[in-house]
């Protein structure tokens, strides 16, 4: 059940919650509340995609996946994700009706994908929207309700879809045998590639240029630990490179907000 979450993703994605949660400054009360609503999210959104994909992932034979190898049933991935998310409906709106929506906005975006935009050319929509909202639910859980600066949400609408493309580089030829066409298909891969790899870079800059102030020791070291993830990401319309330009995104966006925590940046 556990790796039918997608568990690195789902682990980075609540980790880059938690820690926006802490540079913000929300409450440690709310902090946990943040990380435990985001974790619900993204594991109904993991087993959600098991459960909507367990046909096209036994059609091509994806071993990777635990309802190929006979561990799960779908039913079973259905029910999870049905009641992860109605926990994290609840988790998000006990932190107010505003964080709760935009937080929510990310676990909507991420069904909607699985279930059925990822085989439209507006793929890229659901991610930009998700990972926009993302630290706008984060910042607006502040009490207060802040609204996140402009930069920060730019920068995370940047990753989520250079995300998407790096996610999907992999699987290219799998999806279009099962009838999925996404914007990263029709673009190709060496095209997806590219346009991931100026997303991740634009998203770095903002994260470096974007906060008050000049650029922190922090933010230096930052663009500096973008620059190889940027490369990889480039070079994911190769075989060699594409399984490893999506951990190489999410690995660069949890270090870019420890790097934004360490540096002070004002995120309210």
């Amino acid at each position: 059940m556990a790796l039918a979450t997608h568990l690195g993703p789902t682990l980075a994605v609540t980790t880059v919650a938690t820690l926006l949660a802490v540079a913000a400054g929300v409450p440690a009360g709310r902090v946990v509340l943040v990380c435990a609503a985001v974790l619900a999210g993204q594991a109904s959104i993991g087993w959600s995609n098991d459960w909507l994909d367990a046909d096209r992932d036994r059609a091509v034979a994806r071993a990777d996946k635990p309802v190929v190898q006979g561990a799960l049933r779908p039913e079973r991935l259905r029910t999870a994700a049905l009641a992860a998310i109605a926990l994290a409906a609840v988790l998000s709106l006990l932190l107010g009706l505003v964080p709760g929506l935009l937080l929510l906005t990310l676990v909507a975006s991420g069904w909607a994908y699985n279930a059925g935009l990822k085989r439209r050319t507006v793929s890229v929509l659901p991610y930009a929207v998700g990972f926009g909202a993302l630290p706008a639910g984060v910042v607006a859980a502040v009490p207060g309700t802040p609204v996140a600066p402009w930069w920060l949400v730019t920068a995370g609408a940047a990753l989520g879809s250079a995300a998407h493309l790096a996610n999907v580089a992999p699987d290219l030829e799998d999806d279009l045998a099962t009838g999925v066409r996404g914007l990263p298909h029709r673009l190709g891969a060496r095209v997806s590639a590219a346009a991931g790899a100026l997303l991740l870079g634009v998203a770095s800059v903002l994260l470096v240029a974007g906060p008050a102030g000049p650029p922190t020791t922090a933010g230096w070291a930052g663009l500096a630990l973008a620059v190889p993830a940027v490369v990889v990401a480039a070079l994911a319309g190769t075989a060699r490179f594409r399984r490893a330009a999506f951990p190489a995104v999410m690995l660069l966006t949890v270090l870019d907000v420890v790097l934004m925590l360490a540096g002070g940046a004002a995120l309210t």
